[in-house]
C-alpha cells in the first residue's frame, strides 16, 4: 500500500507514534509519505520506502492567522495524485482530519477516492475538541472519516461522551519497539549520573500544567528523605522553571537533574529504579510505556487511560490525581528492598512487551484495507 501519514512533527506523543508507525509499516513493504511543515523528528533517516513533503504556508498579509488547514488541503491533494497514495492516516482530528476531508472531497471532483483513516489520541478530543469553537468541526470529522481509532479505551469512551458520533471507533493502543530498547550501557556509565547507593527516579514530559510537575518533586522530596536518591528530570516546558524553583526552596536542588530535551532517553531510563507520571490528565500514557520496556516500574495517577498500561501492584502503582501521599508510600514499597524492586523491574517490562509494535500495527494494516475496500463499494 501506498500510505500517506499527517501528524505534528513535534516531540509529542502523538507524532512520536505516527512516526514509529510509518517507519515499521515502510519495513514490512509499504511506501510512506509523511505529510506535514517539517520533519518529524522521530524521522532520522529517509529511504526507499520512506518520504517526507513539506507542508509550505505562505505568508499573506490578508490573514491575521496564516491558513495551515487550507495550505494542508492542497498538499494533501497534490500528493495522493502525484505519489497515487491509497490511504490517507491522519494524526489528531483538529486539524488533520479536518483538511483531508477536504482534500478527500476536492479529489472526488477529479474522479479520485481516497479514504481517511483518523486516530485520535487526547489532546484533539479533551482539550481542543472540547471548547464550544471547534466542537462542531471535531464531531464533523469524525463522523466523516472512513475509519476511525483511539489509543485507549478510556478516551474512546471520552470521545462518546463529548460528542455525537455515529462512527464506530476502533481502540488500537500505542505501541513500543522493543528493538530500541536493547541497551548495551554499562554499570559504569550509571555512576555519572548518581553513587551505587543513590536510587534513580526519572520524568519524562513536555512540563505542561496538565503533568502536574510540582508534585514530582513534592513526592521525590518526600523519598529522599527516607532513601539515598536522584530525581532525574526530561524535557522542556512552561513548568520547568516553578520546578527548579521548588528545589531551590526544598533544599534539594543538588539532587535534580533538569535535562532539558534529551535524546539519550534510552540510557537514562536503562539506569532508572522507578518512573513518575502523576499527571492530571493522559489519554494513554506514552512515556510510562517507554519507561516499562526498559524494566523501570511506574508510580502513576489513575488518570485517563494510564490504568490500561501500567498495572496495579504488578508493574507498579496507580494513586488519585494529586494524592503525594500514596505515591510517596507506593514509592518507598518499591525502592525500599532490592528484591521487590527486581520483581518490579521484570513485571514492568513483561507487562510492555503487550504493546509491542510487531502486534500492534497489523491493526492499522487490516483497518486500512477495509476502509480501502468500503471506500470504493460506496
Amino acid at each position: 500500500m501506498k500510505i500517506g501519514i499527517v501528524c505534528y512533527p513535534t516531540f509529542g506523543g502523538s507524532g512520536v507514534v505516527a512516526t514509529e508507525l510509518g517507519l515499521e509499516l515502510s519495513k514490512r513493504g509499504h511506501e510512506i509519505h509523511f505529510i506535514t511543515y517539517s520533519q518529524p523528528v522521530r524521522l532520522e533517516l529517509l529511504n526507499k520506502n520512506v518520504h517526507f513533503h513539506e507542508v509550505n504556508v505562505p505568508e499573506y498579509p490578508l490573514f491575521h492567522y496564516q491558513p495551515y488547514e487550507l495550505a494542508l488541503s492542497s498538499k494533501l491533494v497534490d500528493m495522493v495524485k502525484l505519489h497515487k497514495i491509497d490511504v490517507l492516516h491522519v494524526h489528531y482530528a483538529i486539524p488533520h482530519a479536518y483538511a483531508a476531508y477536504m482534500a478527500k472531497k476536492m479529489l472526488q471532483e477529479e474522479g479520485i477516492e481516497v479514504p481517511i483513516v483518523t486516530t485520535l489520541h487526547g489532546t484533539d478530543i479533551t482539550l481542543v475538541g472540547s471548547h464550544p469553537f471547534y466542537k462542531s468541526a471535531v464531531t464533523f470529522s469524525i463522523n466523516k472519516s472512513d475509519a476511525v481509532t483511539s489509543v485507549s479505551q478510556s478516551l474512546k469512551d471520552d470521545t462518546l461522551r463529548l460528542f455525537d458520533i455515529k462512527n464506530e471507533i476502533k481502540v488500537v493502543p500505542n505501541f513500543i519497539d522493543f528493538e530500541k530498547y536493547t541497551n548495551h550501557f554499562t554499570d559504569c556509565q550509571r555512576a555519572m549520573m548518581a553513587t551505587e547507593k543513590e536510587k534513580i527516579i526519572t520524568h519524562i514530559s513536555n512540563f505542561r500544567p496538565v503533568k502536574r510537575i510540582q508534585d514530582i518533586i513534592r513526592v521525590f522530596y518526600e523519598i529522599q528523605k527516607e532513601i539515598p536518591a536522584k530525581l532525574m528530570m526530561v524535557g522542556e516546558g512552561p513548568e520547568k522553571v516553578p520546578a527548579e524553583l521548588l528545589c531551590k526552596q526544598l533544599g534539594i536542588e543538588n539532587k535534580v537533574v533538569f535535562f532539558g530535551k534529551s535524546h539519550e532517553i534510552d540510557k537514562i531510563l536503562c539506569f532508572s529504579d522507578l518512573f513518575l507520571l502523576p499527571s492530571e490528565a493522559e489519554s494513554f500514557g506514552l512515556a510510562a510505556l517507554e519507561a516499562m520496556a526498559s524494566g523501570v516500574p511506574v508510580i502513576s495517577s489513575n488518570a485517563g487511560g494510564i490504568s490500561e498500561v501500567n498495572k496495579q501492584g504488578v508493574s507498579g502503582f496507580l494513586s488519585n490525581v494529586g494524592d503525594i501521599d500514596d505515591m510517596v508510600k507506593n514509592a518507598l514499597f518499591i525502592l525500599k528492598d532490592d528484591s521487590i524492586l527486581a520483581k518490579f523491574k521484570i513485571n514492568a517490562k513483561k507487562e510492555a512487551k503487550q504493546f509491542d509494535i510487531h502486534k500492534i500495527v497489523p491493526y492499522y494494516e487490516a483497518i486500512y484495507k477495509e476502509a480501502m475496500v468500503n471506500c470504493i463499494s460506496i
